[in-house]
């Protein structure tokens, strides 16, 4: 009778106060015996680092202790901002939730900004000043605060070496114009595998539309079926012959109507350790611009 694959659940490493659990999935069951022909490094354990950074105080007795929290062991780091909820007067057990935006310092310079929760790229090891401007609220209501926390976080991550690159010819465009934008693909990492997929996407209303002649690529089907209407002002192309030394070329066209609109390019990609939940990476790619002050179509 067949065998049928076993899983293992493996749960991955935190460091510090860490408020989430997280586990990750990884597949066995390769023959016995049967040595790896070119086994793939273990990825780096996920670790959280938290600190206190503040107390919220509202009318009634609400306040909401807050702490910042930085997630690595990938290609990124994640912010979050844990908060303890509880309100004078009452024995109510509150959870709480946050929302809001981080900012991460160093050296008195902006490093990187982004939602809570919510990620960037890795920004490499050091002492970084974070500051988050949230929101808390709790369940069931009582809580409801908004205001400015700040701690100071370590952070051992090395940042990531850069697999892929994407290039263009050109970063600005005209309205009622057209332009001919040729992106080049690189891998230049021995590690993963050929495959990627690379988008473009303009404003929707901006009435930009993105065209190629290149088979790789299409405009991606909107609505439901049996609906045939494309998404004109976005561009999806999987690519599957990229090698160190071999970049692919995408040559689009891009048709500007009254409004100017940039366009943004991106790229996702697998790596090492294809069937672990937390494999490959995206690639913000160039982003080309629009500059109203070139319309010669008025």
């Amino acid at each position: 009778m067949p065998v049928r694959p076993t899983f293992r659940r493996t749960p991955l490493s935190l460091t510090a106060a860490a408020v989430l659990a997280v586990t990750g999935w990884t597949a066995v069951g390769a023959p016995a015996g049967a040595p790896p022909r070119h086994r793939a490094p273990e990825p780096p354990a996920a670790a959280t680092v938290c600190s206190p950074a503040g107390t919220l105080k509202g009318p009634g007795g609400q306040r909401a202790s807050v702490s910042l929290c930085a997630s690595g062991g990938g290609a990124g780091t994640s912010l979050s901002a844990p908060a303890t909820c509880r309100r004078s007067g009452t024995t109510v057990r509150y959870a709480c939730l946050t929302s809001g935006t981080w900012t991460l310092r160093r050296d008195g310079r902006t490093v990187a900004t982004g939602p809570l929760p919510g990620g960037r790229e890795t920004p490499g090891p050091g002492t970084y000043e974070v500051s988050g401007a949230v929101h808390v609220r709790s369940s069931p209501a009582g809580v409801d605060l908004r205001g400015t926390v700040r701690a100071t976080l370590t952070l051992t991550d090395p940042k990531p070496v850069a697999t892929h690159r994407i290039e263009v010819d050109q970063h600005t465009l005209r309205p009622h114009g057209s332009a001919t934008l040729t992106y080049t693909v690189a891998r230049d990492s021995d590690a993963g595998d050929g495959s990627a997929r690379f988008g473009l996407i303009g404003e929707e209303a901006s009435g930009v539309e993105l065209t190629t002649s290149d088979a790789r690529c299409i405009n991606p089907l909107t609505g439901r079926h049996p609906s045939t209407v494309r998404s004109m002002y976005a561009l999806d192309c999987a690519l599957t012959d990229l090698q160190p030394g071999r970049p692919s070329t995408v040559v689009v066209h891009a048709r500007v109507a009254d409004a100017c609109t940039s366009i943004v390019s991106k790229l996702g990609y697998w790596m090492p350790r294809g069937q672990t939940f937390h494999t490959g990476g995206m690639l913000a790619g160039p982003t080309v611009g629009c500059d109203p002050s070139t319309d010669r179509g008025r």
